[in-house]
């Protein structure tokens, strides 16, 4: 293991000038301005929910944005996952002997507030780069070289980043596995009782039409940082692209399809993100139709009305519940979304919400396509 990634710091986006990212963010799903940076070409703003944090650097400079890499990618993409790591210098050297490129090698930055170092290095995740940053100490709202911004109330409707999926090419997610194990200290995280680290979980969508692999990493027991996810699909009969086979279409290649913000009431954070104009994906007619799941909605506390009418999932059983929500996709592209995940005891993800949301995602297309 070359350098345990203790904590997500940000998760960083390119877009071009003008596309509405950080905007949205702000108005329709409570993220508040926390720091903004503007030189060489960039504008980089810091939003923060909760403790979860997205850096949205838009434009183009002649030289690299501060804290990351310009990917040069031909659709806007989440561009980089920052780690906290113990040591930024000693950690560039292992990955580098372990012949990862390093392409922005140990940068020291300093302010009032105090310094960081960070190096960035490539993932073997398409476009998507990792910037590993040492800031033991430092006292400011965000990063060394950024003005702060005043701050404003929080909505409250997120705590943290609860997990990061990643969409990869068939096949890949064993060697994704181990090189996250190997280089950044991920384990696997099994979701089904005696799950294969090589074969991961499998979720059929039915009738033959192909399904998801899931392969689930977290970090080192008591470690803080998110788990990732790796999703690629399965083969089935179907002639159209699934949701994973048409993000790695839109988006080029692999990438962040989607970010699982946790949040303290699902209730609320839907309704207002609904209220503030937010689009939230529309579960099928049949998902609370289903025999049970009255029954299973109403043990957990809640009313199937209520969750119907806001299109909120619920799985789990035992006392042990997983309620989520998705937006649709924040780029035109359609290439990335969030999720809002509330968990009464259940850590996986609930094969049946799985299965939903891929015919969500599946009919939204084909609503689109019909358009």
């Amino acid at each position: 293991m070359a350098a345990p990634a203790r904590r997500l710091c940000h998760i960083a986006f390119h877009v071009p000038a003008g596309q509405p990212l950080a905007r949205d963010l702000h108005l329709l799903f409570g993220f508040q301005p926390l720091a903004v940076r503007e030189a060489g070409g960039w504008r980089q703003l810091a939003l923060r929910s909760g403790d979860a944090v997205f850096l949205v650097n838009e434009g183009a400079g002649p030289s690299e944005p501060l804290y990351g890499l310009d990917p040069h990618h031909s659709v806007p993409s989440a561009t980089s996952l920052c780690f906290d790591v113990d040591d930024a210098s000693a950690t560039a050297r292992a990955l580098a002997a372990r012949g990862c490129n390093v392409p922005v090698p140990p940068v020291s930055v300093r302010d009032e507030h105090g310094a960081a170092i960070y190096t960035v290095v490539s993932s073997p995740v398409g476009s998507l780069s990792l910037t590993l940053l040492q800031r033991a100490g430092y006292s400011g709202p965000f990063l060394p070289g950024f003005k702060p911004l005043p701050s404003a109330p929080d909505p409250g409707w997120v705590s943290h980043v609860d997990h990061l999926t990643l969409a990869c090419s068939s096949g890949s997610s064993p060697a994704l596995r181990r090189w996250f194990q190997d280089c950044l200290g991920f384990q696997h995280l099994p979701l089904s009782p005696g799950e294969d680290p090589e074969t991961g979980l499998e979720v059929a969508a039915g009738s033959g039409r192909g399904g998801l692999r899931l392969t689930a990493l977290q970090t080192a027991p008591h470690g803080i940082a998110p788990n990732l996810v790796l999703a690629e699909s399965l083969p089935g009969a179907t002639r159209r692209q699934d949701q994973v086979e048409r993000f790695l279409a839109r988006h080029r290649g692999p990438g962040l399809q989607h970010v699982g913000l946790y949040t303290p009431n699902i209730l609320e954070a839907t309704e207002g993100i609904a209220e503030a104009g937010g689009r939230l994906l529309t579960p099928p007619k049949s998902y609370y139709q289903q025999p049970g799941k009255e029954e299973q909605i109403l043990a957990a506390g809640y009313k199937p009305s209520l969750l119907d009418r806001q299109g909120i999932l619920l799985d789990g059983d035992k006392d042990k519940f997983l309620l989520q929500v998705f937006t649709k996709s924040l780029f035109a592209e359609d290439t990335f979304f969030l999720e809002l995940v509330q968990r009464q005891g259940a850590k996986g993800f609930g094969q049946d919400n799985i299965r939903a949301l891929w015919q969500s995602v599946q009919e939204e297309a084909a609503r689109a396509q019909g358009a």
